[in-house]
């Protein structure tokens, strides 16, 4: 979603055009699955970090336009907000030591920013929701330049009819609010994590992928305050998910498909599936033309599906499933797990991604498919609990029930490390980097349960909370030895 468009507003052509560039696309994707013309590699693994930008008193700080063209890295690209901007990865094959690689592009990459955002007398901050942030400072006017955005706050509040979107969360305490425009969704900071898979295993991915949502969000959350609330434990969960509150074709708000969910289901025979959803059940939000490509060869360009990976990048499916394209123009599929939040430090964020390959490499490989094993009723409902409890919501795992701390800690890490085993990454790394997973989860000190007690030290001062937070992050240590 980050790159430009050329206008902001639409006319009824633009839509029946896009709309018909989207219908043969869609045929030819389901052409390329039927076929197999997906290229076949080992797992390649990738991320895309969401951080903020803030004064020295810890509030949202607009600037990303100064910040970026100063700091001039196309790796770095502005998000929704001015005050937030995004942080990619360079994708490697997972292998080796492509952790303590990714541990340090990322270090790297935040060191350069940090450098350059103090130039402008800001700071970088790694956190899921700024505990600081004022609900007026999501306002159209701290909306990033660019078309792309005005012209999805337009088509979002287009397709509400206008109705202002209303936030209703209800936690330890009850945060209600009421918007008149997409900003509310620039809150919510995430650390997507991706994996490009082989055609003929990513169903199985896919599958895996939904099922260890729940305990990798348990284990991560960092979100448990928002407009000076406390609310649940990840509140960047339902606070996206009601920040785009449109449901399927002619709106059906009510629905069971909604565009920011955990999804309708497992995939049964293919993530064509997904896709073919998109198409019948969500209407167009930004119809950008692109060039026509009636070549099917696949050296030709990306544009081939331009209008699919448009329309996909307005469904946010927690895990959604991505096609991209190599250097040859041979198209791939990957992952995008969307489920942990950004956060708290490099290495806890480097951990997150361990667990997360470790977790999804060995389930996806399991003689017997987990959705053959557990329900995606169950494997849903248990995500929506782990946003809302952490650690100490009850999880389901296969026929067993218990605590997310101790499933990760009885069952779970083994399980990464058996993945991340067969992966053949470093076992020094495994060790290192699980092991701060286990010492976070035996010691219940996630970001959240952190930024709680501290700000109960404080009677409440969420703003020097935030402050202590940030001197802990710049650190480098991660979350379970903070004090």
């Amino acid at each position: 979603m980050g790159e430009e468009i050329d206008k902001q507003t639409f006319t009824s052509g633009d839509f029946s055009q896009f709309q018909k560039q989207l219908v043969e696309e869609t045929a030819l994707l389901q052409q390329w699955f039927d076929e197999q013309k997906f290229s076949e590699h080992k797992p390649v693994g990738g991320f895309e970090l969401e951080v903020w930008l803030v004064d020295k008193q810890i509030q949202a700080q607009a600037i990303n336009e100064q910040f970026l063209e100063r700091l001039n890295n196309p790796l770095v690209v502005p998000e929704l907000a001015q005050f937030n901007v995004e942080l990619n990865g360079t994708p490697e094959a997972l292998e080796g030591d492509i952790l303590s690689r990714m541990m340090s592009e990322l270090q790297n990459t935040c060191h350069r920013c940090a450098e350059t955002a103090s130039e402008l007398d800001s700071q970088l901050m790694m956190i899921g929701v700024l505990p600081t942030l004022a609900d007026t400072d999501l306002c159209l006017e701290n909306m990033s330049k660019m078309r792309r955005y005005a012209a999805l706050n337009e088509q979002v509040m287009r397709l509400r009819q206008g109705r202002p979107i209303q936030l209703d969360i209800n936690g330890r305490e009850h945060c209600r609010n009421t918007h008149y425009n997409v900003m509310l969704e620039a809150a919510a900071t995430s650390f997507q994590i991706h994996i490009q898979v082989p055609q003929t295993e990513a169903l199985r991915y896919y599958n895996a992928s939904l099922a260890i949502s729940a305990p990798m969000l348990a284990l991560s959350t960092n979100s448990p305050f928002l407009f000076g609330q406390s609310v649940w434990e990840e509140t960047r969960i339902p606070l996206f998910e009601q920040s785009v509150e449109l449901g399927g074709l002619g709106d059906a708000s009510r629905g069971p498909l909604k565009r920011v969910s955990f999804g309708s289901g497992y995939a049964r025979e293919s993530l064509m599936e997904c896709f073919t959803e998109n198409l019948q059940h969500f209407p167009v939000l930004l119809p950008i033309i692109k060039k026509s490509h009636h070549d099917t060869d696949l050296t030709a360009s990306s544009n081939l599906m331009a209008h699919v990976q448009m329309h996909n990048g307005t469904v946010w499916r927690w895990n959604r499933p991505l096609i991209g394209f190599n250097q040859k123009g041979e198209p791939h599929i990957r992952i995008e797990h969307r489920v942990v939040p950004a956060g708290p430090t490099v290495v806890d964020t480097v951990a997150n991604a361990a667990m997360f390959f470790g977790l999804v490499e060995a389930v996806a490989k399991r003689d017997i498919p987990i959705e053959k094993e557990m329900e995606f009723a169950t494997v849903k409902d248990d995500f929506y609990r782990a946003a809302k409890l952490g650690l100490q919501s009850h999880i389901h795992w296969l026929g067993k029930s218990m605590t997310a701390q101790r499933l990760i800690l009885d069952e779970l890490l083994p399980v990464a490390k058996k993945g991340l085993q067969q992966l053949k990454i470093n076992d020094a790394d495994i060790e290192y980097y699980l092991g701060i997973i286990e010492q976070r989860v035996s010691t219940g000190r996630t970001g959240s349960a952190w930024q709680r007690q501290r700000a109960e030290q404080l009677n409440g001062d969420l703003q020097a909370m935030s402050c202590d937070y940030l001197k802990w992050q710049q650190s480098g240590k991660p979350v379970h030895e903070w004090l």
